[in-house]
This record gives C-alpha cells, structure tokens and sequence, in this order.
C-alpha cells in the first residue's frame, strides 16, 4: 500500500476488519478512540521532545529513528480511522470542510507567510 494508490476507503476497511477480527467494536466507542488519539499524539510528541529546531535534520536522518516516528503517525491515523468509523464520518468531507473554513478564516493575501490570529 502507498498514498500514491490507497484511498481513505481502503484504510476505513482494513481498520474495520482489525476491529472486527478481534471483536473490538465494543471497546472502539467515541471516548476511547479520541482519547487513544491523544495518547497516541503525546507519545509522538515525545521524538521530539528538547530536540532543537536545528537538531531535527539529524534526528530525522535515522532510520530507527524515523521508523519509530512512522509507527507513532500510524498509531495515531489508525485510532482516527476506527473513530471515523465508530461515528460513520466521512473524514474526506470532514476535511474539505474544515480547510474551506480556514481559508474563510485565514484569507492568503493576509495570511501570506506570516500567523496572527484574525482580529489582532
């Protein structure tokens, strides 16, 4: 599987039978998936923890290094998959949405290279 050649869909199913084939779904409820999310978020957080700005090109070069990184963002893509299907979202309207609200929010020849937020 590649990005290149998966579509959202493909993960929701595969997600869905993991589930499914340990029987889950009763432990995959809003609550514990958003909190697993979280928890899942921090544990990623901690790579990089007291690493400097300029630090992360060396720490990124490794390949261990990066391969715990990729099991983290998987971690935490998996839970959002098992909550988009515990709430039958579609995560690829909920995406298109949100970005159209924050191109309303945050217009480019404002925005441009620089963060504030609007009203300041």
């Amino acid at each position: 599987m590649t990005d290149q050649t998966t579509h959202i869909a493909d993960l929701r199913k595969l997600m869905a039978a993991f589930v499914a084939d340990r029987d889950w779904q009763r432990y995959h409820d809003a609550k514990n998936l958003s909190m697993s999310i979280a928890i899942e978020a921090a544990e990623l957080m901690e790579h990089f923890q007291w690493v400097r700005t300029e630090e992360l090109p060396a720490l990124l070069a490794g390949d261990a290094e990066r391969a715990s990184i990729a099991d983290e963002v998987a971690d935490i893509a998996c839970y959002l998959l098992s909550l988009v299907n515990a709430l039958d979202l579609d995560l690829s309207a909920a995406v298109a949405a949100k970005v159209a609200k924050n191109a309303a929010k945050y217009p480019v020849d404002r925005f441009r290279g620089q963060y504030f937020k609007p009203g300041e």
